[in-house]
């Protein structure tokens, strides 16, 4: 068995975390598949100590920097959560499409559902050092930049970029970042 490069090596500081829809689908081109990334996140803040302290959405992955003491659990717990969410919103938009390519694309180890939403992994980087912090909010907010979709990571509906602009933004961002 090889070991994987990414791992959760303690939940003392923030990791940089990417997670893919399943053979990058478009899911969250719709406002009502995205906001439920954002109700998963508002209730592991709300409810495990979550921090959040950057994000992008983007039609077929997100990456966000966050830490929380079982930052490991809320990662799965989020994944799970937000699959079955994400599942129940398509089939009430009639997004057949995308049921059926869900269906399609389901890993052979996955028994117990019918569809798989995410990727397996989400890649933690741990954060820490504050020039690292930077690099990665960086890459995160220019990405719908490098992609042509907007002209400022700001204009982006779906990231925190706003937010390190003083502007307010869709959710909570915890800017206290290393030592804190």
């Amino acid at each position: 068995m090889t070991r994987s490069r990414y791992r959760f090596l303690g939940n003392d500081a923030p990791y940089f975390l990417t997670m893919t829809i399943n053979h990058w689908l478009p899911i969250f081109t719709r406002p009502e598949t995205v906001e439920v990334i954002f109700d998963s996140w508002r209730h592991l803040q709300a409810r495990h100590a979550f921090r959040l302290h950057g994000y992008v959405i983007l039609e077929n992955h997100l990456h966000l920097i966050a830490r929380a003491p079982e930052l490991d659990q809320d990662v799965r717990r989020f994944k799970s959560f937000t699959a079955r969410r994400l599942i129940a919103t398509l089939e009430t938009a009639g997004a057949h499409r995308l049921l059926k390519m869900l269906r399609l694309f389901k890993g052979e180890g996955k028994m117990e559902s019918t569809y798989q939403v995410w990727e397996e992994g989400s890649h933690p980087q741990r954060i820490e050092h504050e020039d690292v912090m930077r690099q990665k909010l960086d890459y995160i907010h220019h990405n719908p930049v490098k992609r042509g979709y907007v002209d400022a990571p700001e204009h982006w509906r779906w990231s925190s970029a706003r937010d390190y602009l003083g502007q307010p933004g869709r959710i909570e961002i915890d800017k206290g970042w290393l030592g804190s």
